[in-house]
């Protein structure tokens, strides 16, 4: 799995970058998720869980 930041919008000065996590499509399928489904992110240091909404 990997983390990428990507450029989001540049606004003047601003530069504004969104993060996109990269997830294995057998480990989507076997969480019962697919595309489009809205995600709750909770976070501690080093570790990110989702959970569908």
């Amino acid at each position: 799995m990997k983390l990428q930041r990507q450029l989001s919008k540049k606004r003047g000065d601003k530069i504004y970058h969104k993060y996109v996590l990269v997830v294995p499509e057998d480990k989507v399928k076997e969480a019962g998720l697919s595309e489009g489904d809205e995600l709750e992110v909770n976070a501690k240091k080093g570790e990110l869980s989702l959970r569908k909404v």
